[in-house]
């Protein structure tokens, strides 16, 4: 059996395997905090209900010992999910020594080494039990709303929006790309089947560190016949919303576990704002309100209560310090000051992050120049004024893909939409109407200084039963990083792959 279903056995004799994720000992008793992938529960090795040999067994076990144990359920309110489970048989696999992610607190640098290993604590598992539910949840939307799941190349001789940021490969003596995006490939099987989706590694070979890369992700691309950019609107807010419902209803535990505030989700299940992009790029500039909130006035008060709290926290630290410097002082005490200056100079390094950050996103409003894509700043500026994701569309057709099509009221602008995420998390989804006209797509490929001979394939279906259509992809690692509210997306996946890292 598994710890998850435990409660189903109370006042059972169960068993269970696992591996040690803590362990302390007190006068005739070894506190055993026992994982099996499923959960987690305390298991109390009482030295009189053991024989000799397993009693001392349970006294060396080293963090990640694997171990099974035979014993009683019995509830108890104060233990982790509410039981544990008293031993009365002890059995170790192996005894192992000299864990190296201890309990300190470690650099980022070095649990990305140990990836493998750092997996196993119970953030990353949290987390990971997120992903899990959304990838779920994604699957479970597009099936109930009568869309082919369709797989598309992960080789290509084609490039969605150009070949400057995909990787190159041999294809038997041929150039050929890793796939940037199952996008172009939709549309084929979407005039076949009316509703597809595409659930798939994708890649870009991008050198950015930034929090929101990474050089190989997975992406949800669903494309639509007979849809329009608006139609189009509906069904990724629908689709989000259904996400979110089912993160909320069956992930408390662990959302609690990575200590997520989950109010913004409650909100985000309502509608969500759609702004053209000159509403947009008039928020940002701060020419335009939302809700009473200017873009540069509340970025300017915020830098202004970050060094405040940084003042008054440095006080404190500097206060702690200097009562330690004073011997004399109880060791429970010791101890407290201790832990808190580790904590106020975690926080403080937090407050130095935004000392950089906030005045980079005031300078990036004020100096937006309108007709640019929106960059990472801008996102962050816009997406900090609302309590859920907002849709952007029709944007400058310059800064979009060739493939969109024009509004045929404006035709300056591209049928495009972006989602930002709340929270300054920004784009996580894009997507949009495509352009049904042929010669208008050969001469956006020519514009984008394409190989109008890798396209031709494309260009067929413009010829043989064109229909309006549109879709959009979603990508999952920016979606686990917001709805996990992570700093950076390399928490997201179970082995990033990004510019730097590729062990292991």
């Amino acid at each position: 059996m598994y710890i998850k279903d435990i409660a189903q056995f109370e006042g059972k004799e169960i068993e269970l395997k696992g591996w040690v994720a803590n362990r302390r000992d007190s006068k005739g008793l070894v506190f055993i905090n026992l994982r099996d992938g499923s959960g987690l529960v305390q298991c109390i090795a009482d030295q009189s209900k053991l024989t000799e040999d397993e009693f001392n067994c349970a006294g060396k076990l080293g963090l990640e010992s694997s171990i099974e144990i035979n014993g009683l359920v019995v509830k108890d309110e104060r233990q982790i999910g509410g039981f544990e489970v008293q031993v009365s048989a002890l059995k170790v696999l192996q005894f192992t020594e000299d864990y190296p992610i201890a309990k300190k607190e470690h650099g980022i640098d070095f649990l990305m080494d140990k990836r493998h290993l750092w997996l196993r604590s119970q953030r990353q598992w949290a987390i990971m039990k997120i992903r899990n539910t959304i990838t779920f949840a994604i699957h479970e939307f597009f099936q109930k709303e009568g869309f082919i799941q369709m797989d598309a190349p992960i080789f290509t001789g084609n490039a969605c929006e150009g070949t400057s940021n995909l990787f190159e490969t041999d294809f038997y003596g041929d150039p050929a790309y890793l796939s940037q995006s199952g996008q172009l490939y939709g549309e084929a099987m979407a005039m076949a089947f009316g509703k597809i989706y595409t659930f798939g590694p994708t890649f870009r070979a991008e050198k950015s560190k930034t929090r929101r890369h990474l050089s190989e992700f997975w992406m949800i691309e669903p494309e639509i016949a007979f849809c329009d950019i608006h139609q189009n609107m509906d069904i990724i807010e629908s689709f989000l919303q259904y996400v979110i419902k089912k993160v909320l209803a069956d992930c408390q535990h662990e959302l609690n576990l990575i200590d997520r505030d989950q109010s913004v989700l409650k909100t985000s299940l309502e509608p969500f704002p759609r702004l053209t992009y000159d509403e947009a790029v008039a928020i940002i500039k701060g020419e335009k309100d939302v809700n009473g909130q200017n873009s540069i006035k509340s970025l300017e008060d915020e830098l202004e209560q970050v060094n405040q709290q940084y003042q008054k926290m440095e006080a404190e630290i500097a206060e702690r310090e200097a009562k330690l410097a004073i011997p004399g002082m109880k060791k429970g005490e010791i101890n407290f000051n201790q832990n808190k200056v580790a904590t106020l100079k975690q926080e403080l390094k937090d407050l130095e992050e935004a000392q950089r950050n906030i005045p980079q996103w005031i300078a990036s409003a004020k100096n937006f120049e309108y007709g640019n894509d929106l960059g990472g700043s801008d996102e962050t500026v816009i997406t900090r004024l609302f309590d859920k994701p907002i849709m952007v569309y029709d944007w400058p057709h310059e800064v979009k893909a060739f493939y969109l099509k024009r509004n045929p009221e404006s035709p300056r602008f591209a049928r495009g939409v972006d989602l930002l995420a709340p929270e300054g998390y920004g784009e996580i989804v894009g997507g949009g109407e495509r352009e049904t006209d042929e010669q208008k797509l050969r001469e956006k490929i020519i514009e984008h200084d394409l190989p109008m001979e890798a396209f031709e394939w494309y260009l067929d279906l413009r010829k043989y039963g064109t229909v309006p259509h549109a879709g959009f992809g979603l990508g999952l690692e920016r979606l686990v990083t917001w709805l996990c509210k992570l700093k950076h997306v390399r928490e997201s996946i179970p082995f990033p792959r990004m510019y730097g890292r590729l062990l292991p």
